[in-house]
């Protein structure tokens, strides 16, 4: 847990509280880290500053617990950051736009509207050759992917959907952000669903925004756009 705990205590304005195991089970489902390992482990993460809180789950027992409270009791509790407020995003990999930012590159091949060649590996079925275009756009730049399937002789939303389970299963494209992009009301409830951590684009409001506020995960942004999942 330590790399998670060590990120987390680094972007998070608020406290950081961790209950570790008390090692991994063997193969009785038993747990066989003593206090004192255990301790000796917590006692460095307090003393890093990575917690505010800090217990145990499975495997803990009174001992641990003792142990552990004697062993960070002279660290003071984490400091909790001021952190800037920035548009953050994120892939597999976090994406942070502030006002020392540069351009913002948005790869637009993995658009059937603006892509001849896109187009037809999607109408093809060609998912994995399809798929190979957004590595490529990744590998040249691209910081964001923007993901479109709005074409008649598609299913756009199987297709979307389908595309994006493919590039969620590839660590090398879904390390950046996704744009999924399409003006079709029908289409996004199950597409959120099935991908929740996306940008939106081509929203329209001419129906008002009683009907994007209803969808799930969306939170209106101060800078009058609206952004999906955390």
């Amino acid at each position: 847990m330590r790399q998670y705990i060590a990120e987390l205590s680094s972007i998070a304005d608020t406290h950081i509280s961790a209950h570790p195991n008390a090692g991994l089970p063997n193969e009785f489902g038993e747990y066989d880290e003593t206090p004192e390992a255990m301790a000796a482990e917590l006692a460095d993460w307090a003393k890093s500053g990575y917690l505010n809180i800090i217990g145990g789950c499975c495997g803990t027992s009174p001992a641990n617990i003792k142990a552990i409270v004697e062993a960070v009791q002279e660290y003071r509790p984490r400091i909790v950051p001021e952190i800037p407020k920035q548009c953050r995003l994120s892939g597999l990999e976090p994406l942070n736009i502030g006002p020392d930012s540069l351009f913002v590159n948005v790869g637009e091949r993995t658009n059937v509207t603006g892509s001849a060649a896109f187009k037809r590996l999607v109408i093809e079925g060609d998912f994995e050759a399809a798929l190979d275009v957004a590595k490529q756009q990744v590998e040249n730049g691209a910081q964001i992917i923007d993901i479109n399937m709005d074409e008649g002789m598609l299913e756009s939303k199987e297709a979307m959907v389908r595309f994006l389970m493919l590039i969620a299963s590839e660590p090398d494209i879904a390390k950046v952000p996704i744009m999924l992009d399409s003006s079709k009301w029908i289409f996004w409830k199950p597409v959120l669903n099935a991908f929740r951590q996306s940008v939106v684009n081509s929203i329209s409001l001419k129906e008002g925004e009683e009907t994007l506020s209803s969808m799930p995960n969306c939170t209106p942004l101060r800078c009058g756009g609206y952004r999906h999942g955390l």
